[in-house]
């Protein structure tokens, strides 16, 4: 079985399909001026936007980590993420808070999809 490797740069790639998985790295805003909803917002449609370059789409995933600089956040990311996931096709999902990256990051989401 091949892998397929997208948007790969010098330290990982964006997304990795191997078989029927589909593994996408962890995603922040490209712009991270927004609030937690504004962020979630922006990322999701980055997962939109990676697992169709995949072949699949949210209906697929499988699982997702969301990360929160603050878990206080908990109820505005999930109003967002709420109105994002289609019923009938939930993933399991977990939701830490975490440092992340850079300070300006309040949100980072990283899920597995089935092709």
């Amino acid at each position: 079985m091949s892998i397929t490797r997208i948007e790969s740069g010098k330290r990982m790639s964006q997304a990795v399909a191997h078989g029927s998985l589909v593994f996408l790295a962890g995603q922040v805003a490209p712009d991270p001026t927004p609030d937690v909803a504004g962020q979630t917002r922006q990322i999701l449609g980055e997962i939109d936007r990676l697992l169709a370059l995949a072949g699949t789409d949210k209906t697929r995933i499988l699982s997702a980590t969301i990360y929160l600089t603050d878990i206080a956040t908990f109820p505005e990311m999930n109003v967002v993420w709420d109105s994002w996931v289609p019923q009938g096709h939930l993933p399991a999902r977990a939701t830490v808070e975490a440092n992340l990256a850079a300070a300006v990051y309040k949100v980072e989401i990283q899920v597995v999809a089935a092709r």
